[in-house]
């Protein structure tokens, strides 16, 4: 681990698993599945970053270790669900005029590799960026006596982003995962993890960095247990 990533826990400690959660951001088929919509626009950096492979690697050790699971999925489109809007972004007209993430839709789903399961919390549907804006999940973070998240899923430079600097501004520790995570370009990744994500995470890791301070704290607790 390099020493800026390694500073996150030099000045905020270890995880406690009991007070972690990770936030799976937007697993749907329309952006993982190689017949999803959005796929091809992110398409280099997923297989790029062995997207896939490390959420899984995540995913496992995430159920492994019991650490809380939170899906923070982006609102599913219905047509002329922006109709009259005062002032629908781009983003968000373009996502709605292809019915990307349509509801009821296969590309809607959750990816089968990433499915819910039992203790598991679905956040409410967020409407552009931000897993926080408009829906409950800090509230159920709070609730959940969770306050130090690590963030995997879609996309780096927007939902991500977004949600991890409000989870920052919220009081709480930010992880970003460098290769769970994908963008349109290697540009917006490196504008989301070297420009920008340093200004509100507190840790920036790679998978294997990451599974090996959630394993060392595994162990670390079993040895006092």
């Amino acid at each position: 681990m390099d020493n800026q990533s390694a500073r996150g826990f030099e000045i905020y400690g270890p995880y406690q698993l009991k007070r972690t959660a990770i936030l799976i951001i937007d697993p749907y088929n329309d952006f993982l599945h190689p017949e999803g919509k959005a796929y091809p626009n992110s398409k280099e950096v997923i297989e790029g970053v062995h997207l896939l492979e490390n959420m899984a690697k995540i995913m496992k050790a995430a159920r492994a270790l019991q650490l809380q699971v939170c899906y923070v999925p982006h609102h599913r489109s219905t047509p002329g669900d922006l109709a009259n809007w005062k002032y629908p972004n781009a983003t968000q007209l373009s996502t709605s005029e292809r019915q990307v993430f349509a509801k009821d839709s296969w590309g809607g789903t959750f990816h089968d590799d990433f499915q819910p399961q039992a203790g598991d919390v679905i956040i409410k549907e967020h409407w552009s960026q931000s897993g926080f804006a408009n829906t409950d999940l800090d509230q159920q973070l709070k609730q959940h006596d969770i306050d130090r998240i690590i963030l995997i899923g879609m996309l780096a430079n927007t939902c991500v982003e977004s949600t991890g600097r409000f989870g920052m501004e919220l009081g709480y520790h930010v992880t970003l995962v460098r290769d769970a995570t994908a963008a349109n370009t290697w540009e917006k990744m490196h504008a989301a993890h070297d420009l920008n994500g340093p200004s509100f995470a507190h840790a920036i890791l790679t998978t294997d960095e990451l599974l090996e301070v959630l394993q060392g704290q595994e162990a670390t607790v079993n040895h006092h247990s």
